[in-house]
């Protein structure tokens, strides 16, 4: 196969300064929960997206100096030359594939509290850090700024020196010192770094021509700039001083990598916002500079990308997410298969891991954050041992990932789902508002699965320990999943609720299978990530009368990692929804509600002729049981099976599962680690680095 002409100007060259790129795919600076920390898992992460056919292949944040230390979020470092040899591991696994590399350097600022470094932190004006902290950041000199300019210098070079072909000057998403000087809400000086758009920009002018007179001579310079933060006249906005600011500097930087601010906004779910939802924000940037322009969308097709390449909108197509959820993405555009493509559902768990301050994993890409601690690639697998027979049961994402992955290890698969349908929870949870992208997760696994003549598909198969016996497969996968429970049994609640038995209670399996409450409705949330706040949504949506009640101290708590909290609390509170934070639901009684307060331990009664309770799942396990106590049986759980959680855990589960089928003595701890190299006691601390 090869790729469709429509798409052949997606894989033009593109020159950036002194450099050259291969094609239009930039994968743009992406945090991933690895960094400094696990320097190898980081490097192979991003050698096997050059490898997919990524030209540009960037870091996340570099940290330039101990003032602007990110702990402990997992980032880079560039403070001094001890640091270069992490970072030239990853540019030398991207050069083996002909991709360029490029490295983000960022002084953050009031982003960063200092905790490991124990700095003050630096500002433009006198202002408290926006973390929670109680740190304040001194207003800077102008000797502070002459350093700041110094280690922004000295970090460039070392960038150079570690084989970087784009240095980054970073002016976004409100997460650096230059953007908040250029900030008309944090910059209050009222020295000539102060005042003016062209005054408060005027840092960002000396650091990108510090950065060219360091490195311009061989490496490219690259601007990220945020030209709209959605505030109105209190930020920099795209039809005013975001735009001025480009007409500025317009031909200063080799390359403009634009954007919206701040990162919840840049990153929004696709629960909130559509692909290129952007475009409007950053259409124009290409009308003001000769330099070329990347932007992002998370765009997954290809005739998005090459529309807006041939519309002048952009001369790279930028990607972070879509380059996670498919590093191979490129290569497959390339090769002329789109339908392979495991395009991004925007849920942002790859966000959840560096808010988590673990590696990065993908909902769609289980092998994400895995390419070097396990060696799993994301289109190669080893083949079976033996052309054994594997008998899955159970059609969810973990039930078809695992048939998926087995099938293309070589084994003959029959995968049985009870129900007319494959899908598992998503044929009803991708019907929730907001998430039908999410259904791309099943959608994708269902057609690899029928290209593959080993998978046989049967649904309306209901399977009992007597038919698997009878079938006779090597190996049985259990992919069963869950129900949600209907006693209250939660985190709160480890015993249950008390429920009167005239009481209408409900689960989420009830609404979801179309049973809609009457109102008014209590809906407890105890799982704090998406379900409660979605019907909540949903129903308020259908004009019930609905509360919600959650011992947490904000609605859908957890989702704070996948940068949606505000705006899932934002819309309930629209829809009229009434919060009940902090509180736990103790009693359930026929038109009537308990809460308890978590701190002053008073009671309150609801009205409620209907009760919903999101607390855990149940896994239905009755047939594995079964099992054990058949003779001849191997069987293994997977998914929710195994322990209800997240889609990407479920996919991530029936993945191992077929990774680790047939393999024999699989060590203790099942991946590699890195551990820190014990510096010498004796050491002359101020004879490393500068």
């Amino acid at each position: 196969m090869s790729r469709d002409p429509r798409y052949d100007i997606l894989f033009e060259p593109v020159q950036i300064g002194p450099v050259t790129a291969k094609n239009r795919f930039y994968q743009v600076p992406h945090c991933n929960g690895m960094g400094r920390s696990y320097p190898s898992s980081m490097a192979e992460m991003r050698r096997i997206k050059a490898e997919g056919g990524w030209a540009v292949v960037t870091t996340e944040e570099v940290e330039i100096h101990p003032s602007g230390d990110h702990s402990p979020w997992m980032g880079g470092r560039l403070w001094e030359d001890c640091d270069i040899p992490v970072l030239a591991r990853m540019c030398d696994a991207v050069h083996q594939h002909g991709a360029l590399a490029g490295c983000e350097l960022n002084h953050a600022g009031v982003m960063a509290a200092n905790r490991y470094s124990r700095d003050v932190p630096l500002a433009p004006s006198h202002s408290p850090v926006a973390m929670p902290d109680p740190v304040q950041a001194r207003a800077m000199d102008l000797s502070d700024i002459q350093d700041l300019r110094r280690w922004h210098r000295q970090a460039a070079v070392r960038a150079r020196e570690a084989g970087f072909d784009i240095i980054y000057v970073y002016a976004g998403h409100q997460l650096s010192t230059i953007s908040h000087f250029l900030s008309p809400y944090r910059n209050r000086r009222t020295d000539h770094y102060g005042g003016s758009l062209e005054n408060r920009a005027r840092l960002l002018r000396e650091v990108l021509e510090d950065t060219r007179d360091a490195v311009g001579d061989t490496c490219a310079i690259a601007l990220r700039f945020s030209v709209d933060e959605l505030m109105g006249a209190d930020g920099m906005t795209s039809d005013g001083e975001g735009r001025d600011l480009v007409e500025m500097l317009a031909e200063v930087p080799d390359l403009w990598d634009v954007n919206i601010s701040g990162w919840e906004n840049d990153s929004a779910t696709s629960r909130f916002k559509a692909s290129g939802y952007q475009e409007d924000y950053i259409r124009w940037v290409k009308g003001v500079t000769t330099k070329p322009v990347v932007g992002v969308g998370r765009y997954t097709s290809p005739d998005a990308m090459a529309a807006l390449v041939k519309d002048g909108v952009l001369d790279f197509i930028g990607a972070a997410r879509p380059s996670i959820a498919d590093p191979f993405l490129p290569k497959k555009v390339q090769e002329g298969r789109i339908e392979d493509i495991r395009e991004c559902i925007g849920c942002n768990i790859c966000v959840s891991g560096d808010n988590s301050f673990v590696p990065i994993r993908c909902t769609q890409n289980p092998t994400m954050g895995e390419e070097w601690r396990k060696g799993w690639h994301p289109e190669h697998i080893a083949p079976a041992h033996e052309q054994e027979s594997v008998l899955i049961i159970g059609a969810g994402p973990s039930g078809l990932e695992a048939a998926r992955a087995l099938g293309q290890r070589g084994y003959r698969v029959t995968l049985a789902e009870r129900s007319k349908d494959l899908g598992g929870r998503l044929i009803t949870e991708r019907k929730l508002p907001g998430l039908a992208e999410w259904g791309r997760v099943v959608d994708y696994r269902i057609w690899q699965v029928s290209q593959m003549p080993n998978v046989e598909v049967f649904l309306d198969s209901e399977m009992s320990a007597a038919t698997v016996q009878e079938f006779g497969a090597q190996h049985v996968v259990l992919a069963t999943g869950a129900s949600w429970t209907r006693d209250g049994v939660g985190r709160e609640n480890p015993r249950g609720i008390p429920v009167d038995a005239k009481a209408q209670v409900l689960t989420p399996d009830d609404v979801l299978t179309g049973n809609r409450p009457k109102g008014p409705v209590v809906i407890f949330d105890d799982d704090h990530f998406y379900m409660g706040g979605l019907l909540a949504e949903l129903l308020a949506g259908d004009g019930i009368d609905v509360t919600l009640v959650t011992p947490a101290a904000r609605v859908s708590e957890w989702t704070e990692n996948t940068l949606e909290q505000h705006r899932i609390q934002a819309r309930l509170m629209q829809l009229g929804v009434r919060l009940i934070l902090s509180h736990n639901l103790t009693s359930i009684d026929p038109n009537i509600a308990t809460v308890r307060c978590g701190y002053s331990g008073k009671t309150t009664t609801l009205n409620a002729r209907s009760v919903l309770l999101v607390t855990m799942r149940t896994p239905h396990e009755d047939l594995f049981h079964d099992l054990i106590l058949s003779d001849g049986v191997r069987a293994t759980r997977i998914g929710d099976c195994l322990a209800p959680g997240t889609i990407a855990a479920a996919v991530y589960s029936g993945h191992r599962c077929a990774r680790e089928l047939g393999e024999t003595d699989l060590p203790n701890v099942p991946f590699r680690r890195e551990l820190p190299a014990l510096a010498s006691f004796d050491m002359d601390w101020t004879q490393n680095g500068s």
